[in-house]
């Protein structure tokens, strides 16, 4: 299932059709996409997709060679092997004179593995030979760190070469929910809030079950834990640590802090003194997790100085890695031991609602910043929450027309009423004057909403938006 990657493919396109030298580098982590947004990119097209895997370089060139002679019709190919990555990429450039020709060297970081010079050669090669070709050169990886770098930072030999990057981020909450056909819109966003935007995990949520017929319906999201996250033969039980691994040298220490914050702490002396480090070297951590995009740091929108505001406060930023560390880890000897059924109903079920407000209110942010033209009509500046030592926001926005949007969000099993207004407004009047201008209201309900309320919201202009509405 290939799903929204408009933009980027776009973007691909765009060089594709240039006729001239391209050096694109594209990354992101694990699962996000990567490999199936270059194949669609690929296909029906002059192009050579080679994915690397951890083995030497003489393995890897031989099998460059044997895919090079399924594209490209030279009886030379049928008779040698490359020697070296120089040869072979001058020997690219060479078929790429007169047409184009896409080349695709995926999980770029196995290569440098046994080869650390490569990065060197491919900038020599560019300079003398590719540049003045019509090869289109794609390095892909699935290592941030590794591609940040050795790729893309000044320091590495390639910097200045590409014409183009991308860090492909996981799909938005709508773009999620179109791998859930069959689901509530409610559904869709506890799948989200488990999950997060990352296709290979929505695409393994998605599955039937191998033991079911192809018009059984998808399995529910009960079934759906305990068979991926709560099993440990599941696809998803151990994928944490997978991740964690293949980015980080102290695994542990980063899933400490990950833990940490996942129980509870959410400032850097708390974290610090959660995990047994002093505040310098657990803002180093934090650091690198908020890089690799695992964690991220929220002020109130209020604030005028955010970097250096004292207030911010640390979440994990990925959903799959939130629910993991929240009901996972801490019950992974009951999950070790065959008691799948016992999590879900004692520890993830009773607890679910209130851990789905936390993400309700990040996907009512998000629908501001993406969906604004639905139905707000008019494009906000920023989107955030508000708080501070008496009142909390959910939502607040400036706007290019000055106007400010407040709002409340509720995942609540009962319809929200205009008591939920009248609090919201008392709480709009009491923040700093320059975010008074031109309030309006705006309310989020997982549940519905009154009959009175949706009288009055119609009198008085205060936007209404269900679950439905989000998708």
């Amino acid at each position: 299932m290939f799903i929204d990657r408009h933009r980027e493919l776009a973007s691909l396109e765009r060089m594709f059709q240039s006729e001239i030298a391209e050096f694109f580098v594209l990354y992101g982590r694990r699962r996000v996409g990567k490999t199936e947004l270059l194949s669609q990119f690929c296909k029906d097209k002059r192009s050579i997709y080679f994915l690397a895997s951890q083995l030497k370089e003489r393995d890897h060139l031989r099998q460059l060679t044997e895919i090079a002679r399924h594209v490209i019709n030279d009886p030379l190919l049928q008779s040698l092997v490359f020697d070296d990555w120089e040869s072979a990429l001058i020997y690219f450039a060479q078929q790429a004179q007169d047409e184009r020709l896409v080349l695709v060297l995926d999980e770029f970081q196995y290569l440098c593995e046994d080869n650390a010079a490569l990065p060197s050669l491919i900038q020599r090669f560019w300079d003398l030979h590719g540049k003045n070709s019509k090869l289109l050169l794609i390095l892909c990886g699935s290592q941030v760190s590794f591609m940040e770098r050795e790729v893309l930072a000044e320091r590495s030999p390639l910097y200045g070469r590409r014409t183009g990057q991308l860090r492909l981020m996981p799909l938005s909450y709508r773009d999620s929910g179109f791998f859930f056909p069959e689901y509530s819109a409610k559904e869709k966003l506890i799948a989200y809030g488990i999950l997060g935007g990352i296709p290979m995990y929505l695409n393994q949520f998605a599955l039937r079950s191998a033991n079911h017929p192809q018009d059984a319906p998808q399995r529910t999201l009960e079934q759906y834990l305990k068979d991926e996250l709560l099993s440990p033969q599941g696809y998803l039980f151990d994928e944490v640590n997978f991740l964690l691994r293949t980015e980080l040298r102290e695994p542990r220490t980063y899933a400490s802090v990950l833990h940490a914050i996942a129980g509870g702490a959410t400032r850097l002396n708390e974290i610090a003194q959660r995990i047994g480090l002093n505040p310098t070297n657990a803002n180093k951590y934090l650091s690198v997790l908020r890089e690799l995009r695992l964690v991220k740091r929220e002020t109130s929108v209020t604030e005028r100085a955010p970097q250096k505001s004292r207030k911010g406060l640390y979440k994990i930023a990925d959903n799959y890695v939130k629910f993991w560390f929240r009901f996972v880890l801490p019950n992974q000897s009951l999950i070790e031991s065959g008691n799948a059924g016992l999590v879900y109903e004692q520890m993830i079920a009773p607890n679910l609602s209130h851990y789905m407000g936390e993400i309700f209110e990040d996907v009512c942010r998000q629908y501001i910043s993406l969906y604004w033209a639905e139905k707000l009509k008019v494009a906000p500046k920023q989107v955030g929450a508000h708080w501070g030592s008496s009142i909390e926001i959910d939502v607040l926005t400036e706007n290019i027309d000055d106007s400010h949007w407040f709002g409340e969000c509720k995942w609540w099993n009962a319809s929200v009423g205009e008591n939920i207004l009248n609090h919201l407004i008392e709480k709009a009047a009491k923040v700093s004057d320059q975010w008074k201008r031109n309030r309006r209201y705006i309310l989020f309900s997982a549940n519905g909403f009154t009959d009175g309320l949706k009288q009055r919201a119609e009198k008085e202009g205060v936007l209404l938006v269900e679950a439905n509405d989000l998708f």
